[in-house]
């Protein structure tokens, strides 16, 4: 397809427009470390809030919610939407505890909660671990998104798409920092909202389609509208081995474990990452949890539909990949999977809204790429070069490492982006890799034992259980075969048994370390109760101005939170399939949930104490 020279026009518009606030940002964003990627922490949290959820609006999350769409219907949204449940555990535990940690990045965490050369190798180590490796394998698929937009769109072979993606996005991060990426996040997130429902809009207009309620009633989408996974009864009884795996696969895994056991970036459990990143830009602690909880309902309530939509209509237009490579025979071979069929139901779209669309798309990539950029290279400057290499390098020195590095990622990630295929396989190596870490980033903020050997045994442990599964069990036992979920289950079970006994036989982290870690966060709960006795035992009291959290409190508000947004998300889909009494009733738990959470947190305010008063009451 051809864009018109309107197309044209609104495209590059838009990235003037986010050039400029890149070089307008530039000089502020130079001046030192903490301006490059923290912006001074004095952002707000609507503008931290939308900068979360533009980042998770990435290029690849259209495409992946349509490859899941199209291979296990509605239902199988559960695999991301369980994440609900760590989102809200961040909102209500742990945005407070990151923004009185006051660190830098959250990596620096490791040597204020944890002592000794272990700690700082951990953090030096997670540093290039995380900031590099992982990070460019979060970059390159999005960058695969964007090879399958450029090859459906415009015939882009897959590097040209790559050189046009990225330079721009390097050319803005490296000159605009943080502040530069949160400033365009703003306007990405209404540019990516209008794609989004833009492109849904004209995906049921199409003929095929014939409109919304044609498209329920199509027998192509037989099985797939289900908001739940369905469990089929048997000829002999019981439940189909089909319908039971699915099951198990698409809910009860993922509701059960994944939530709270698996390491996802955006959804790490404890909180962590780039949404570590934002709180820790926050004014203060209010700001923080405000842009935590707008992003959660945000992230799962407001945006996954439109996606959702384009994916069912593509089942009509393109019923299988056959299909899709007879209509686009130039795009690569190798990129051809379900996931493609997103990209190609936007090759509809009439004159300027493709514009406005592909934008969207362009929006969302640079959001997610600049973000992941700025992060990443936060980590290699504050946690490696400055920490290891060159700590007496001045404020401008470092800055000139992170745009360094900014360059430098981007370029690997690029590299790798040509080696994979599809948006689905990148989510389930992922949390291969993260599975077992999840439940020691939720302990080690209110369990004194944990210790810098325990996060080293998590990682490492992880990493090989995910190497055997992914490369070697195959070969090594092809006769016992194991699905997604089996691996996952075993994955957690290898890591997290090996991480416990670590913890328990290993030397726990000093005495004084852990007394300033609880003056300085103060995270309340019963797993603090020996330092804080220890202390006062031997004439040093831990007196601190922060309030403890309320752990029961807050697991009570972050159900509570679920049930509202994933009443509001079931309402939606009820309402789009004309079913009145179940949106209704699920409209009614929404507001009943959000009543009783505002009322919840003003009674907090009621009841809190002055600020002044120091405390140690845990």
């Amino acid at each position: 397809m051809q864009p018109a020279a309107l197309d044209w026009i609104i495209f590059f518009s838009f990235l003037g427009i986010v050039l400029l606030i890149g070089v307008w940002c530039s000089r502020r964003a130079g001046r030192d470390d903490a301006q490059f990627f923290l912006s001074g922490r004095e952002l707000p949290w609507w503008l931290l809030g939308m900068s979360m959820v533009a980042t998770t609006f990435s290029t690849d999350t259209p495409n992946l919610v349509t490859d899941i769409v199209r291979k296990n219907g509605v239902a199988g949204n559960w695999v991301w939407w369980a994440f609900l449940l760590t989102g809200m555990l961040t909102v209500f535990l742990y945005a407070r505890l990151w923004r009185r940690s006051g660190v830098f990045t959250d990596i620096e965490f490791y040597e204020v909660r944890y002592s000794g050369r272990t700690a700082a190798f951990l953090r030096g180590f997670r540093a290039l671990y995380l900031g590099v490796f992982f990070n460019v394998i979060i970059m390159a698929s999005v960058s695969l998104a964007a090879i399958k937009i450029g090859g459906v769109m415009f015939g882009f072979s897959p590097v040209t798409t790559l050189l046009v993606a990225s330079l721009v996005t390097v050319i803005f991060s490296a000159l605009g920092g943080f502040r530069g990426v949160i400033l365009t996040d703003f306007l990405l997130f209404f540019m990516a909202m209008t794609g989004a429902v833009a492109a849904a809009w004209f995906a049921l207009s199409h003929p095929q389609v014939g409109g919304l309620a044609a498209l329920i009633e199509h027998p192509n989408l037989v099985g797939k509208l289900n908001l739940f996974p369905v469990l089929e009864s048997a000829p002999g009884g019981g439940f189909t081995d089909e319908s039971l795996n699915l099951f198990v696969a698409l809910f009860l895994i993922p509701i059960a474990v994944q939530w709270w056991s698996v390491w996802y970036p955006g959804a790490e459990p404890g909180g962590g990452g780039y949404i570590a990143q934002r709180i820790l830009a926050a004014r203060d602690e209010r700001h923080a949890v405000g842009a935590t909880f707008f992003f959660n309902v945000a992230h799962y309530a407001l945006r996954p539909w439109p996606w959702i939509i384009v994916a069912l209509a593509s089942l009509v237009v393109f019923p299988d990949l056959q299909s899709v490579r007879e209509a686009f025979p130039n795009v690569a071979s190798g990129v051809v999977n379900d996931d493609l069929a997103y990209s190609a139901m936007l090759t509809f779209l009439p004159t300027g809204w493709l514009g406005i669309v592909l934008v969207s798309l362009v929006a969302a990539y640079m959001s997610t790429i600049s973000t992941h950029l700025n992060w990443g290279s936060s980590y290699v400057v504050n946690d490696f070069y400055k920490r290891f290499v060159r700590p007496e390098a001045p404020a401008r020195e470092l800055v000139l490492v992170g745009r360094t590095a900014t360059a430098v990622l981007m370029v690997m990630a690029g590299g790798l982006t040509l080696a994979l295929s599809n948006a689905l396989q990148v989510f389930h190596i992922m949390l291969q890799v993260g599975a077992g870490t999840g439940l020691l980033f939720i302990l080690r903020w209110f369990w004194w034992r944990i210790n810098a050997l325990s996060e080293l045994t998590a990682m490492i442990v992880s990493f090989l259980v995910a190497v055997y599964f992914q490369f070697i069990h195959t070969h090594v036992l092809p006769q016992w075969p194991l699905a997604d979920w089996h691996r996952l289950i075993l994955g957690v079970g290898i890591t997290t048994v090996a991480w416990v006994c670590v913890t328990l036989i290993t030397k726990p982290t000093d005495q004084r370390t852990l007394e300033s870690f609880c003056e300085r966060v103060n995270p309340g709960g019963p797993g603090w109760r020996r330092i804080f006795r220890q202390a006062e035992a031997e004439g040093r009291p831990i007196r601190t101005h922060a309030l403890p959290v309320n752990i029961g409190t807050g697991i009570l508000r972050m159900l509570c939170g679920c049930a509202a947004v994933y009443a509001i998300l079931m309402a939606t889909g009820f309402i789009l399939y004309n079913r009145w009494v179940p949106a209704t009733t699920c409209l009614v738990i929404a507001l009943l949930a959000a009543v009783w959470l505002f009322r919840s947190i003003q009674d907090d305010k009621r009841k809190a104490p002055d600020a002044s008063t120091p405390s140690n009451h845990f």
